[in-house]
């Protein structure tokens, strides 16, 4: 396992008490039930639990995506769901970043294109950031080929580069190596660890494979809605 970030041990990310539900018919389904956890500043945390547990749940709500029905979510000790609609919009675009199983490229877009989206989003034209980036991720010679002509492990390189063209404090990775054969998983996690730790970055991985969460430096694992850490 990862050794500990030699970062000051600050709160980077809260959950208070956070109750997850979906109404089904006349089923109401419980996926998580009074979650409490912290995250602390530079570190890299795995959820991991069976399926049906509440990983992507958690994850979601953590990362702003999932409004919680119960409890609170706070960023640096700021209560993120109690903030107006704009300013929430603004800490997910400016201070979080986003990893996910589908990968989630623009079709009709370049490599570059895509990693550029979050900067033009805030008004930002960051095209030499996002070149540098697509160099880093081993892609520096494919910026202009769209996402049919990349292969899964390359288009996964692509949605890390975009996820840190705007430099934020955190980055969420939901099932990143899902899609990917295990070889090509396992470079590809190593990946976003490396620039992680380059760039002193938060990160939290969502992961059913056991021996890749082995790489972090902390593993919470999840059963019924429920830390079982």
């Amino acid at each position: 396992m990862a050794k500990p970030s030699s970062l000051s041990l600050e709160t980077a990310v809260e959950a208070r008490d956070i109750v997850r539900t979906f109404e089904i018919g006349d089923n109401r389904i419980e996926v998580l039930r009074g979650v409490s956890l912290e995250v602390q500043h530079g570190e890299k945390l795995f959820l991991v639990g069976p399926s049906g547990a509440g990983k992507t749940s958690l994850l979601y709500t953590l990362a702003g995506l999932e409004k919680p029905n119960q409890g609170e979510v706070l960023i640096d000790g700021k209560s993120l769901y109690h903030l107006p609609r704009r300013e929430q919009a603004e800490v997910r675009n400016a201070r979080m970043g986003y990893v996910f199983q589908s990968f989630f490229l623009m079709p009709e877009l370049t490599a570059l294109e895509n990693v550029m989206v979050p900067a033009l989003i805030r008004g930002r034209h960051r095209k030499d950031c996002a070149l540098e980036l697509l160099d880093r991720v081993g892609l520096g010679a494919r910026s202009g080929h769209l996402p049919n002509e990349l292969s899964g492990g390359e288009q996964q390189r692509v949605a890390i580069a975009r996820s840190l063209i705007n430099e934020p404090e955190i980055i969420f990775a939901d099932e990143p190596t899902g899609n990917l054969d295990s070889k090509t998983g396992i470079a590809v996690m190593e990946l976003l660890m490396e620039l992680a730790d380059e760039r002193e970055r938060t990160l939290l991985v969502v992961t059913h494979d056991n021996q890749l969460a082995e790489q972090g430096e902390r593993i919470v694992t999840l059963v019924d809605g429920k830390v079982v850490e």
